[in-house]
């Protein structure tokens, strides 16, 4: 299993514009899990999701007895009918509220009417996230819940008890809308007998989710009453009936990052962000509003936004942030960007979030040079007078991250710095391809996007050592030297001999390659191994001396520097390709060493070998290679010498990223572990 990535670093971004299209809505899509596990029959849902939160739900409903499979891009949910079909279950919730509060009390009403015992736990912060309120509303209906650890925090013990449905149901409004949201997911469960009323004690916030919520219920046949945002009524004989099939909208906190970016950055180009429009369901779609007040041109058609960057520098605004709590992050990040101080109120459900929100949002921006002031239920934000490289915590917080990223677009503020991201993959929580999305519509100049060159002799292990490399920084791959290996094999298969320069140059110019999880594809074919062959390795050596050849490659090579940055490995990446590259490695092993890794590797995929032939064919190749008249193998002058002849591919990474560090602006060590 490869080892996480720590961080990932983003150069200055210069512009954004392009299409972007969304992932489905996390608090659409795990509603719609539970409440399709709650009825009868089969639920096809499609453009579900797919990210840890999603994942932890799906794991719970199967445990639960509920059966799920895939049918092309959608999934199909059988579910339960109301009726437990396992009596006792552990279910490990990651950091998802979005299951850990409706499922808990789904459960704990079946478990006290039709008997059962069940756990609920998930990661360390999970455990310190407040779930007492909801406690103390299912509690006084008999449910019988223990707090395991803390009291009114998970993980929690669900099991039989005594229900009593006759009073109405009370529950705070003003810590965390999921409360409320839980119950009626879970009330409809009991309800055939009696109606059943909650009542909401304070303000509520976060209103839009509960919209949300009452919304898939009318989907899933419950005709939720309400008086206001205080009363809420399920009527007697309400049931839950599967809609069928039942489409999952895209992710409007998600959009409000793009939307950001296209206020910020697209000056040129317009940023299309497809998915969520003026029809979504959500009430973070309101983030529009905030968007144009700080000077965004926005477009809004029923199921896309199209985003212009409008009045610049943005405006900076005071903000009740009660209707878009998740999404208001966002204008922390674009205050950065604004004239003057914005101030973002009545957002104190952010310090019970994935982290303190409001607390990491303040120490992280400070970062960047920003003055930031944090109070209870507020934040303000002024951005710097001078920029700063910053490496930003994200707390395990999906939306930390993301919004730190809009810091990188600095060069139109002034700026000129990259931003790192430490532990970069905790966007799997909503966003997967957060990323990829971001790179695919921003552009930085091309003399900024990072590069780290490893170079060294045949065998030294330097395809290894940068295909690990970019899998830990999080860049793009080049394997220069199966560009030439592959243009071998070409010629190979097409007859062509070595020393015809204008016919190899010509199949090297029209070259159908390119590299997708460690895969070299040529034409769509996967030709990895056959570009390990003796023949064409050594075809490959005679045809990279050819002057035509190199000079048809060498676009294609430069091409490959490209968001958020590249690990280009061969024989002259830092000599010649890529000269000013941040950090130039020279891989070195001995001949003895270089000759027992291909013994072993050819024997391994069943090709027969001598270790002695080998051996003096490599010293050969080494020879060949460093008295050549075009680009000659030898380090540049500010590579960094690695001898990898005693070392694992792990410890050679891990010098190289020591190196890498060295060379950045963040600090020495600015990982995850500071």
């Amino acid at each position: 299993m490869a080892t996480p990535r720590a961080f990932l670093d983003i150069p200055p971004l210069q512009a954004a514009g392009g299409t972007v299209r969304l992932p489905g809505s996390k608090s659409i899509s795990n509603r719609v899990l539970l409440l399709a596990g709650l009825c009868a029959g089969r639920t096809r849902v499609l453009d579900l999701l797919d990210s840890d939160d999603t994942q932890v739900m799906l794991d719970a409903l199967r445990a639960l007895g509920c059966d799920i499979e895939t049918d092309g891009a959608a999934r199909v949910v059988t579910g339960l009918g109301g009726r437990l079909a396992v009596r006792e279950a552990r279910l490990f919730l990651g950091n998802a509220g979005t299951a850990m509060r409706p499922l808990a009390a789904a459960l704990a009403l079946l478990a006290a009417d039709q008997g059962g015992r069940f756990e609920l736990s998930g990661v360390p912060r999970m455990h310190e996230r407040p779930i007492g309120d909801l406690v103390d509303a299912l509690r006084p209906l008999g449910c019988t819940i223990t707090c395991l650890a803390n009291e009114g925090y998970p993980p929690l013990r669900l099991e039989r008890g005594t229900l009593k449905l006759d009073a109405p149901i009370r529950v705070r409004g003003d810590v965390s809308s999921q409360f409320l949201t839980a119950l009626l997911m879970a009330l409809p469960l009991v309800a055939a007998r009696q109606s059943i009323t909650i009542e909401v004690d304070g303000e509520l916030i976060s209103k839009p989710y509960i919209e949300i919520t009452l919304a898939l219920l009318a989907r899933f046949g419950i005709s939720v009453q309400r008086e206001g945002w205080q009363r809420f009524v399920i009527p007697q004989g309400s049931a839950y009936r599967s809609p069928g099939e039942i489409a999952v909208e895209g992710d409007a906190s998600s959009a409000s990052y793009f939307i950001a970016a296209g206020a910020i950055a697209a000056a040129d180009t317009p940023l299309r962000i497809e998915g969520v429009g003026s029809a979504s369901i959500q009430g973070d779609i309101r983030f529009v509003e905030a968007a144009r007040a700080m000077g965004a041109d926005i477009t809004e058609e029923a199921n896309a936004l199209v985003v212009r960057r409008g009045a610049w520098p943005l405006t900076a605004i005071t903000l009740d942030c009660n209707h878009i709590p998740d999404a208001a992050m966002t204008l922390a990040a674009m205050a950065l960007y604004a004239t003057g101080t914005t101030r973002l109120t009545n957002i104190a459900s952010w310090r019970v979030k994935e982290t303190d929100r409001i607390a990491a949002m303040a120490i992280e921006l400070r970062k960047f040079g920003a003055t930031v002031l944090e109070g209870t239920d507020f934040i303000e934000v002024t951005p710097p007078a001078r920029w700063q490289a910053a490496a930003i915590h994200t707390y395990d917080d999906h939306r930390m991250a993301m919004c730190a990223s809009l810091a990188a677009f600095n060069p139109l503020a002034g700026g000129d710095v990259p931003v790192r991201i430490l532990d970069p993959r905790c966007v799997n929580k909503t966003f997967p391809a957060y990323f990829d999305a971001l790179f695919g519509v921003t552009r930085a100049r091309t003399d900024r996007v990072p590069v780290l060159t490893v170079d060294g002799p045949t065998a030294s292990g330097k395809g290894t050592l940068g295909s690990a490399l970019a899998e830990r920084l999080g860049y793009h791959h080049l394997d220069s030297g199966a560009l030439y290996r592959a243009t071998a094999l070409a010629a190979l298969r097409q007859g062509v001999p070595a020393g015809d320069e204008a016919a190899v140059a010509a199949i090297a110019r029209a070259l159908p390659l390119r590299f997708e999880n460690q895969q070299t594809l040529l034409a769509g074919e996967d030709v990895s191994d056959e570009l390990r062959h003796e023949a064409v390795g050594s075809l490959a050596s005679q045809i990279a001396a050819l002057p035509a050849v190199r000079q048809a490659l060498v676009e294609l090579q430069l091409a490959f520097r490209r968001l958020p940055g590249l690990v280009a490995d061969g024989r002259d990446m830092g000599t010649v390709i890529f000269p000013g590259a941040a950090l130039k490695v020279f891989l070195t092993a001995n001949s003895e060493q270089r000759a027992s890794r291909r013994h072993k590797q050819l024997i391994s995929k069943g090709i027969s070998a001598n270790i002695e032939s080998l051996r003096a064919d490599l010293e050969a190749r080494d020879a060949r290679d460093q008295h050549r008249s075009v680009a000659p193998l030898r380090p540049a002058e500010d590579a960094r010498l690695l001898d990898n002849s005693a070392l694992s591919v792990e410890t050679s990474v891990d010098q190289v990223l020591d190196w890498w560090d060295a060379v950045q602006p963040f600090g020495s060590r600015a990982t995850h572990e500071d």
